[in-house]
């Protein structure tokens, strides 16, 4: 129904929720802080490597056409050609290559830690659906996307042409100047305007990430009932676990009846309460085996009597010991003395003394 706010949204999601989405790779993620740390890590390795690098292009340039001349244009000397000019080409970019790949792996560390998983990688037909593909072009989230990567264009096409706008009035002077010249000035205006874009992105992606992960938390919300599902799921259904708990209730009870025939006595309230204690000479003090009140009272002396176990009425030693005792713990020291003018009486009983 439209109108059950039960199957609603609501409520947010769980940590079993999020460590079931990350264990499948749906983590809050953003491309544009690892774009960024990739810019800057590029600037910088051009900014303070760039006369190294370009020494290196000139001398291997060099080199590549004085050898251009005198080369064979055999098979095997044309491979070990290009292989030098290849491995140049690699030791000259290698830094640049090295500070991009730890800038993109560090960009997405950054947001979610480590995390290899398959997941992403199993085929899913469903993704070819063109329905679902139209519906997701047209989707929300493709608008905000959109206006996203507008404003993104907007501000960055912005900051450039304020860093630019400063050196419109050298512009025409270039005309004057060396090529070397001009390669530096258009170097160093190259170098403000990404230094500036590059402050601007990051701010950018802090602001994205903050509302990825924002939306990642309110695509995964769970309904009222998904909660109490989950909840099941981890710690168990109330009703099995009441079901089970009396179960265990019903068999520790039998278990003591069946300690009730080898008890030495059964001291009752007379009605109410009944503790039903063995003793012998190899252990400290008297054993709780039984105990119980109301229709477990009635059983246990039901059983001591048809067993001829002495029932021994004393309600304030009864009242004390059912408060204070367990069963299979023994009796409290500050009952000892009550305990054993019981027990002396019942040995009397039955002969054992005098």
């Amino acid at each position: 129904m439209a109108g059950d706010t039960s199957q609603n949204k609501t409520e947010q999601p769980t940590a079993k929720k999020l460590a079931d989405a990350r264990k499948k790779g749906n983590v809050a993620q953003t491309r544009e802080i690892p774009s960024v740390l990739i810019l800057a890590g590029s600037i910088g390795v051009l900014f303070f490597g760039s006369s190294w690098m370009m020494e290196r292009l000139i001398s291997t340039m060099r080199s590549t056409y004085q050898q251009a001349g005198a080369i064979d244009m055999l098979p095997e000397t044309m491979h070990t050609f290009f292989w030098e000019v290849f491995l140049s080409s690699i030791k000259i970019l290698s830094p640049l290559m090295i500070v991009v790949i730890i800038a993109g792996v560090a960009g997405n560390v950054a947001q979610f830690g480590f995390l290899l998983t398959g997941e992403k990688l199993n085929p899913n037909l469903a993704k070819l659906n063109p329905v679902s593909g139209i519906k997701k072009l047209f989707s929300l989230k493709s608008l905000v996307e959109v206006v996203k990567s507008i404003c993104k264009l907007m501000i960055i096409g912005g900051v450039a042409y304020a860093v630019f706008r400063q050196y419109m009035d050298s512009v025409p002077g270039l005309m004057q100047l060396s090529v070397g010249h001009i390669i530096t000035f258009i170097g160093q205006l190259s170098f403000q305007i990404c230094f500036f874009v590059c402050i601007v992105l990051f701010i950018l992606a802090m602001l994205d990430f903050a509302y990825t992960k924002w939306q990642h938390k309110a695509d995964l919300k769970m309904t009222k009932q998904e909660v109490k599902d989950e909840h099941k799921q981890t710690e168990g259904d109330p009703k099995v676990k009441a079901r089970i708990r009396s179960v265990q209730r019903e068999m520790a009870r039998k278990r003591m009846m069946e300690a009730v025939p080898d008890a030495t006595v059964v001291i009752t309230n007379p009605t109410h309460l009944a503790i039903a204690l063995k003793y012998d000479k190899d252990v400290p003090a008297p054993l709780v085996v039984a105990k119980g009140a109301g229709f477990v009272a009635q059983r246990i002396k039901e059983i001591a009597s048809e067993n001829d176990v002495p029932l021994i009425e004393n309600k304030p030693l009864a009242r004390a010991m059912f408060q204070a005792s367990e069963v299979g713990d023994f009796i409290p020291a500050e009952l000892y003395q009550a305990v054993a003018e019981i027990l002396a009486y019942v040995y009397r009983l039955k002969g054992l003394v005098r």
